[in-house]
């Protein structure tokens, strides 16, 4: 299957190295560039692409604005894109707004092509780009100095004591592999209760789940 990608970035050359790269690989389609977020957000209705690779910061809408509209209810798509956010900063004060907004990872500009094209690649698949301890990690900076939001009491309450165990280690950053064994329980029993994690909460990936167990109170930042 085709992967079709939407590059947004405001810069020229940057955009255009991107777009060049990716549609040099055997099973991805560039099916559009756009030079502000606002492009980004008409193109990615148009277009109706499966990832959307989206600059932070862009003129006339920012890269987090963008992946708000096109990921909310009211958003005219016949399927909802997978949104790749782009940064110059490894440790940057947008990309915890991003990620909560809903895309699903980040990247570096400066990453090696084949990092580029095998974050494509991920986040089409369905997957978080971020492993889980780099997710934990990333959280818990931005997460020790934002206010907490509130959760729904409803939301968690829908979940069973195991399925809230699983997402409380989900938010600690373990792996399947590793929340198995902590509980003693076979790592096909854990993906099926991540799966019904995700499910219950409207979750995208383990990213969101990581967000959303930190925004429930289930894990502390530093703990």
């Amino acid at each position: 299957m085709t992967i079709r990608v939407l590059v947004a970035d405001d810069q020229g050359m940057v955009r255009a190295g991107f777009a060049a790269l990716l549609a040099a690989q055997d099973g991805i389609e560039v099916v559009g560039q756009a030079a502000d977020g606002a492009q980004a957000v008409a193109m990615t209705a148009r277009l109706d692409p499966d990832v959307v690779l989206m600059d932070v910061r862009m003129p006339e809408l920012d890269g987090i604005a963008a992946t708000r509209r096109i990921l909310g209810p009211s958003f005219p798509a016949a399927r909802v894109p997978r949104i790749l956010m782009l940064t110059t900063f490894d440790i940057d004060d947008y990309v915890y707004d991003a990620l909560e907004a809903g895309a699903s990872g980040f990247l570096l500009k400066d990453a090696l092509p084949e990092e580029l094209v095998h974050a494509v690649r991920v986040i089409a698949s369905g997957d978080a780009l971020l492993a889980p301890s780099v997710t934990r990690r990333m959280i818990e900076h931005f997460g020790a100095r934002r206010p907490r939001p509130a959760v729904s009491r409803p939301a968690l309450a829908g979940l069973t004591d195991r399925e809230r165990e699983v997402l409380t280690l989900i938010g600690r950053g373990r792996s399947n592999a590793e929340i198995a064994a902590e509980l003693f329980i076979a790592e096909q029993t854990v993906k099926t209760h991540v799966g019904k994690v995700f499910q219950k909460l409207t979750l995208r990936d383990r990213v969101h789940a990581v967000i959303f167990a930190y925004d429930a109170g289930l894990v502390e930042p530093g703990g």
